[in-house]
């Protein structure tokens, strides 16, 4: 059984790059939308893609962000006729492979190495999922941004001499879609830790001065690279 979180990964690249081309796609391409009939599965190899929901209300919630050397399946495998459960949207251009569902399938249930690898990996993906959850129950809306703040330094953290700088341009509204808020609540929240000299904000980019503050006032747990992420 292969131990890597992106060991399913590494297989699928590793046998699908000798049979399909490489997509090149822009910016703000929408790659899928919720209810859509399922036809591909997609091999992020450079790039950033958000997935989310839109509620009824208009509200846009950002359930996760894929950043390079990511697998994107969202759906209910080996289901006749499946459906997104979320939209897909690039957030930059991306380079990526897609794979028809049904070869996916095939390959997967065709290979005992990939399917261990499968199931690794669905399993960490839960965990990401209960941690999130566990982060905006116990805490609230405050605590999830911080949780989100976090997370963003363990995916896109640049140490520097000011602090860690979340290398991803995120805009206020951003923000508040990742942590299910409105902009006021979370420009309020981010106001509080500018002025206690928490965090600095600068060209739509964060720079964490003190992320063990944050740590402190949610509890973190100090999770695996592989569990703390916005992936």
């Amino acid at each position: 059984m292969q131990k890597s979180s992106f060991s399913i990964y590494n297989l699928l690249v590793y046998f699908f790059q000798k049979k399909e081309p490489i997509q090149k796609i822009k910016a703000g391409t929408v790659l899928f939308q919720e209810k859509d009939s399922v036809e591909y599965v997609y091999l992020l190899l450079k790039g950033s893609i958000s997935l989310g929901r839109v509620h009824l209300r208009g509200k846009d919630f950002i359930l996760k962000i894929l950043n390079d050397q990511e697998l994107i399946v969202e759906y209910q495998l080996f289901k006749g006729n499946p459906h997104y459960q979320f939209y897909a949207k690039t957030m930059s251009d991306c380079e990526m492979i897609l794979i028809k569902k049904e070869q996916f399938e095939e390959f997967i249930l065709a290979d005992p190495e990939a399917m261990n690898a499968l199931v690794t990996w669905l399993s960490t993906s839960y965990l990401k999922a209960q941690m999130k959850c566990q982060d905006l129950i116990m805490n609230g809306k405050k605590g999830g941004l911080y949780s989100i703040l976090i997370r963003l330094c363990t995916t896109y953290g640049i140490k520097t001499d000011e602090g860690i700088l979340i290398d991803l341009p995120l805009t206020h509204q951003e923000l508040a879609n990742l942590t299910y808020g409105t902009r006021e609540v979370i420009q309020r929240a981010l106001k509080d830790l500018r002025e206690k000299d928490i965090i600095s904000y600068d060209n739509q980019k964060f720079t964490i001065k003190k992320l063990n503050y944050l740590k402190e006032e949610v509890d973190c747990q100090n999770c695996s690279f592989e569990i703390c992420g916005l992936n």
